[in-house]
């Protein structure tokens, strides 16, 4: 993930929207349960952790495929080893 991206994202004064989503009675009983038990000050912001860390979990693997794709590519291309590697190399100091 970018770090200006990250940044924004550590930002505890985003804006937020409402949703409406529809969960078994049992399991928002258990995530009421849970909550505080991992300091959280409900369910509602564990909801909202779980799918930040689903999130970016997928956000990191399609990253991954897609730069894996790339680079595969460039190979196909016949770009060599060494000048991909030097590019990863600049993008990863960056």
């Amino acid at each position: 993930m970018k770090l200006e991206t990250l940044k924004k994202r550590l930002n505890r004064n985003r804006p937020m929207t409402a949703i409406t989503i529809r969960m078994p009675e049992d399991v928002i009983e258990d995530l009421k349960r849970v909550a505080p038990l991992l300091g959280f000050s409900g369910y509602q912001p564990l909801v909202r952790a779980y799918i930040g860390q689903g999130l970016r979990s997928d956000l990191d693997r399609l990253e991954e495929d897609t730069i894996s794709a790339l680079i595969a590519s460039l190979k196909r291309h016949g770009v060599s080893d060494e000048i991909i590697q030097e590019a990863l190399g600049e993008i990863i100091q960056h």
